[in-house]
């Protein structure tokens, strides 16, 4: 016998007060609520029930079990409506992991203006851009860049990402622009320690696609520090337009090779299941996937033309 059925079996006796009547209340036969109090005394090792053929009164000991029970059970219903609730309502603390510089670039002013239409939701955010482990580190959902390995976690694509080969305009006019990708051998390129292709740029044309090596004098776990020191020309990069569209239109970079189709990546927010899916982190990435659609962020990615929300 169920804990949780004993006790609520128990409940409808003393409130019914007779076995056939809180059979009828639970829609089962008398000798199985008869059965189910037995079974509670011979475990407990004491009697909660004086029975007559006319009467049921609690005992000492019943009257204290009962008052329990009454608690614990309805402890037990709120329990299980608050876990219900959060299936089917927009509340509670997301915590979310996130790239650095798309976290601070982009991702924050959506979080911003998600919380002003959720009023009940708060936000964790927490920028770093290795790759997090949600489940061992405890996080509702993640955005990820790049190319996804196989895995048990739920992905989906929030929007594709444009990559560019650029640096700035002075390193051009001291070492030369590079007219194909081998050329890149000559030249200082600044590496993204976590880039899943370490030391090489694939670039496709006609069809071919070319993996070539490269090397450099700086490298970094960060998009936008490898931005400060291309801009400072101190040599080439290989990274989203999100990260550097505005410095292309304004002049402080150049883009180079762009007969040369580059690596696709993709936005994802990541999450561990798909089944019972909290309203909290569906309706999020409900709305992340509307706001990073091409028509609200931008088909281009070069700046950041959202609007509204």
């Amino acid at each position: 016998m169920d804990t949780i059925v004993g006790m609520r079996t128990f409940e409808a006796v003393v409130v019914a007060g007779s076995f056939t009547q809180a059979a009828g209340r639970l829609d089962v036969s008398p000798q199985l609520v008869s059965k189910y109090v037995n079974q509670i005394e011979s475990r407990l090792g004491v009697r909660l029930l004086n029975r007559s053929t006319r009467h049921l009164s609690l005992t000492e000991a019943g009257r204290i079990y009962y008052e329990r029970c009454r608690q614990l059970l309805a402890d037990f219903d709120k329990m299980e409506s608050i876990v219900s609730q959060s299936i089917v309502k927009v509340q509670g603390k997301l915590r979310i992991s996130a790239p650095m510089s798309f976290g601070t670039m982009h991702l924050t002013c959506a979080i911003a203006k998600f919380m002003t239409l959720q009023p009940e939701i708060s936000i964790d955010l927490v920028l770093d851009d290795r790759k997090v482990d949600i489940i061992g580190e405890g996080f509702d959902l993640a955005i990820r860049i790049g190319t996804l390995q196989e895995s048990s976690l739920v992905a989906r694509k929030l929007a594709p990402v444009r990559m560019v080969v650029c640096g700035a305009p002075d390193y051009f006019e001291r070492l030369g622009v590079p007219e194909t990708p081998a050329q890149l051998a000559d030249h200082d390129c600044l590496q993204y320690d976590y880039w899943s292709e370490q030391g090489q740029w694939s670039f496709e044309r006609n069809g071919e696609i070319q993996h070539v090596a490269i090397k450099g004098t700086f490298s970094a776990n960060n998009g936008n520090a490898l931005r400060v020191a291309a801009i400072a020309g101190r040599g080439i990069i290989f990274q989203p337009t999100f990260i550097v569209g505005e410095d292309i239109q304004a002049g402080r970079l150049q883009k180079v090779l762009s007969d040369y189709r580059l690596q696709e990546v993709n936005v994802y927010a990541v999450y561990p299941h798909r089944q019972y899916l909290s309203a909290k982190v569906r309706t999020f990435v409900d709305y992340l996937t509307d706001y990073f659609s091409p028509t609200q962020w931008g088909s281009s990615n070069l700046t950041t033309p959202h609007q509204a929300a």
